[in-house]
């Protein structure tokens, strides 16, 4: 069985999908990917802290640790101003509250950081159809 699933047959599916995905995605999609991501196994490690599945809680949020720092390392702070700095911080801040949500298997701290990340996904996904309209033009003029 691997960390994140119960049926392997499904986790080889899920894989396969996940690289097809992450294949065709743009940079604005694969930073979706990269919270969606995130966010599937803070749920799934939350639900590990109630059942008292100790050892499945504390794989889920290390994965969940590193997803974060990919999407703090993706950001570019000379050219995002405030507001990737902004980011950066509340990405910090994520990671505290996932350490200490699993050293002391504390839901609250993981449901914390699920709404924070949630907030964040909904405004990247708002903004994707205008990214996308910026990008086109500038690929089709290569």
């Amino acid at each position: 069985m691997n960390g994140y699933g119960r049926n392997p047959g499904l986790a080889a599916y899920q894989s396969v999908s996940a690289h097809s995905a992450v294949a065709n995605a743009d940079p604005h999609g694969l930073v979706q990917i990269l919270m969606d991501a995130a966010i599937a196994r803070m749920t799934t490690a939350r639900a590990c802290i109630e059942r008292g599945e100790t050892a499945r809680k504390a794989t889920l949020l290390h994965s969940a640790v590193i997803l974060i720092a990919e999407l703090r390392g993706s950001l570019d702070l000379a050219k995002g101003g405030p507001l990737a700095q902004n980011l950066s911080d509340l990405y910090e801040y994520l990671t505290r509250r996932l350490i200490h949500a699993n050293l002391n298997s504390d839901a609250s701290a993981v449901t914390e950081a699920l709404s924070l990340l949630g907030e964040i996904r909904g405004a990247w996904a708002a903004i994707g159809t205008q990214v996308r309209q910026y990008a086109a033009p500038a690929a089709s003029a290569a």
